[in-house]
């Protein structure tokens, strides 16, 4: 599996979780995205924008990082660009580090509409900011190492139907769920008596799961 992570605007803070999965990855940097290299101690193999959000004192490991110069009017987003890169070069598993956040609300549910669309095709993908991250969820039975008390919600993208989750405070088995109920939000990771993991199996439709595994203090 040849996995490449996509530095994106949004928001990153650096776990061990974070660390762990981007491990060992080749990495191409979304223009302002540039700035989480630095705290996540990697260096991108190419950086692609327009390059309208650079950061300011970029160290010269990052500076002298090769370019794909873009117009600004364009279209598709810089993060949507960085992806077809690292898609072109072989990726089959994506972790979209710095999905969630930032100033623009649109390009964050862009990630999250693109995520379902590449897992549908065939693509592995995480996003992330650290604190939380997103999954794609297809047609069939998934698990999940969440650790018990981890929030999670199921974000239902049209109609589900035939979702079953297990292994949670507030199981589910084969409920129809309408677009747009909050019937799937907020729920915990609870293991059973057999030690067994959270599961989630869905029939029909197109939903994303979000988890919370490393949650951030209460301000």
């Amino acid at each position: 599996m040849s996995t490449f992570t996509i530095l994106l605007g949004g928001d990153v803070i650096r776990t061990p979780r974070l660390d762990r999965q981007v491990e060992g990855s080749r990495v191409i940097a979304a223009d302002a995205g540039i700035g989480h290299a630095r705290l996540l101690g990697l260096v991108p193999e190419l950086w692609v924008g327009d390059f309208d959000s650079v950061p300011a004192n970029l160290p010269d490991d990052l500076a002298s990082v090769p370019r794909r110069t873009f117009p600004a009017e364009k279209d598709q987003t810089d993060g949507e660009l960085a992806i077809t890169a690292a898609l072109e070069r072989g990726a089959t598993r994506l972790v979209l580090a710095g999905a969630f956040g930032g100033r623009r609300a649109d390009h964050a549910f862009l990630h999250l509409a693109l995520a379902l669309r590449l897992a549908e095709a065939g693509t592995d993908v995480l996003l992330t900011s650290g604190a939380q991250e997103g999954v794609p969820l297809l047609h069939g039975t998934a698990g999940f190492d969440y650790a018990d008390g981890t929030l999670f919600s199921v974000l239902g993208f049209s109609e589900l139907s035939g979702l079953t989750v297990t292994g949670a405070k507030w199981p589910l088995a084969h409920v129809k769920v309408a677009f747009g109920s909050s019937l799937t939000i907020s729920n915990e990771v609870k293991s059973d008596k057999t030690g067994g993991r959270l599961e989630i199996a869905l029939g029909h439709g197109r939903a994303m799961l979000l988890a919370h595994p490393y949650p951030l203090p209460e301000s």
